[in-house]
């Protein structure tokens, strides 16, 4: 999954009521608009780097992940919150620009690509789009509560697992110490930990060194972005306090 900046792709915009999403996104009354993922899960938005013109709005494009990690392509995030999505994902790939491939100084391994992506707890209303030919599921987000959506990021290669990670029985976030351990470790774990906290600084309302500890013991580190939805206040805050021996 490659970071792009946006870039506007002009189109004209042919809404289609389907009568069924296909098999990805089934329906029984043929409604126009469906609902994906699961009522008490998490799915998550990721945006592509491109966007679309949709309804004379400027909107990001990407992948939708599902709960079990499985993934919706050509995906169009249309309503609130937007523009906070792309202005988040044109600075990740500004200090990804800066500072990938630079040494982190507490670990001595490079920096890695990091990945915004934005978790919705609950169903997600998608309506298909045809547009210039091509399909399009089109998250509703304006019909989406506010309170459930939150931004965040780490290596862009561990965002399904986050995800899957979100949905597991047993998976709490913890939030690690200034002086952790971990930012030694020399693998992608420690250089993401202290990588998150590095962007932190430089990108409006973020937090890093959090942690997703799974049941059996595995940490996925990662940071926080908004919007911060009071639903993922656990993710976004967690107040519990993370040290490898515990």
């Amino acid at each position: 999954m490659v970071a792009l900046k946006y870039v506007v792709v002009g189109v004209v915009v042919v809404v289609v009521i389907a009568a069924a999403l296909t098999l990805l996104l089934p329906t029984q009354h043929k409604a126009p608009v469906q609902y994906v993922g699961s009522p008490s899960g998490y799915e998550a938005f990721v945006p592509s780097g491109q966007t679309i013109n949709y309804n004379g709005h400027t909107d990001p494009t990407g992948t939708l992940i599902l709960p079990d990690g499985k993934t919706i392509e050509h995906v169009v995030w249309d309503g609130q919150y937007a523009n906070t999505i792309i202005q988040n994902h044109n600075q990740i790939v500004q200090l990804n620009g800066e500072w990938v491939g630079k040494t982190n100084p507490v670990n001595g391994q490079p920096y890695v690509q990091q990945q915004d992506f934005y978790v919705m707890l609950g169903q997600i209303p998608v309506q298909q789009a045809t547009i210039n030919g091509q399909t399009y599921y089109v998250i509703e987000a304006d019909k989406i509560n506010p309170q459930n959506i939150a931004g965040f990021y780490t290596y862009q290669g561990w965002v399904p697992n986050v995800v899957v990670a979100m949905n597991m029985p047993g998976t709490h976030a913890a939030v690690l110490p200034g002086n952790s351990p971990v930012f030694q470790w020399t693998n992608t774990t420690g250089t993401v930990a202290y990588q998150t906290m590095l962007y932190q600084h430089y990108i409006e309302y973020a937090a890093g060194r959090h942690v997703l500890v799974l049941p059996n013991g595995t940490i996925i580190p990662y940071g926080s972005v908004s919007p911060l939805g009071s639903a993922l206040f656990n993710f976004t805050s967690p107040s519990q306090v993370y040290n490898p021996s515990s």
